[in-house]
């Protein structure tokens, strides 16, 4: 089943306690804790995943739902973080915890697209079209918590599959 979601508070005027949060656990923390500061970057990064998502369903690209599947180990990530260790009681850790199988999914997938493309022969600058760009984008979000090769080779795949033209990065001469 779904985890439950927490209700949703405006705070109201400078009371203290309205800048404090909970934790998976029920640990009381400042909302300006790394643990918020984390599970803000992956909320980020799955946002633009969804939205690189939707341009890559228009343009009928069969990666879209692997697109879903990694907002999906976004929320697990996610999850885990939002469970200290501290606090946390056995069926916390066992509900928030996951294997190593979802990089396994991700290597994969870089492999299976990088055969496809053309050797990379220069530094590219985020453009390709839509898709392309949506996926440079999250690339980009991505580097804040984790390097992510996936979405690199998936913008690439793209640009290539829509039959746009990446831009070449041209260094200006003084």
């Amino acid at each position: 089943p779904p985890a439950p979601v927490s209700q949703i508070v405006s705070p109201r005027g400078r009371d203290p306690v309205y800048f404090i949060t909970f934790t998976f656990t029920g640990e009381r923390r400042a909302k300006d804790n790394q643990v918020f500061e984390a599970l803000g970057t992956t909320d980020e990064l799955s946002s633009a995943i969804g939205l690189a998502s939707e341009f890559s369903q228009e343009s009928c690209h069969p990666f879209a739902a692997e697109l879903h599947r990694v907002q999906c180990m976004l929320q697990d990530v996610g999850s885990n973080i939002a469970t200290p260790l501290s606090s946390a009681r056995e069926a916390h850790l066992k509900r928030t915890s996951f294997t190593d199988q979802p990089i396994l999914e991700l290597e994969q997938w870089i492999d299976k697209y990088s055969e496809q493309l053309p050797p990379l022969t220069a530094f590219i600058l985020p453009s390709g079209g839509k898709s392309s760009a949506a996926l440079h984008f999250a690339r980009a979000l991505c580097r804040r918590a984790e390097r992510c090769d996936y979405l690199f080779v998936l913008a690439r795949y793209a640009a290539m599959k829509e039959g746009k033209e990446e831009t070449i990065y041209v260094k200006d001469e003084p």
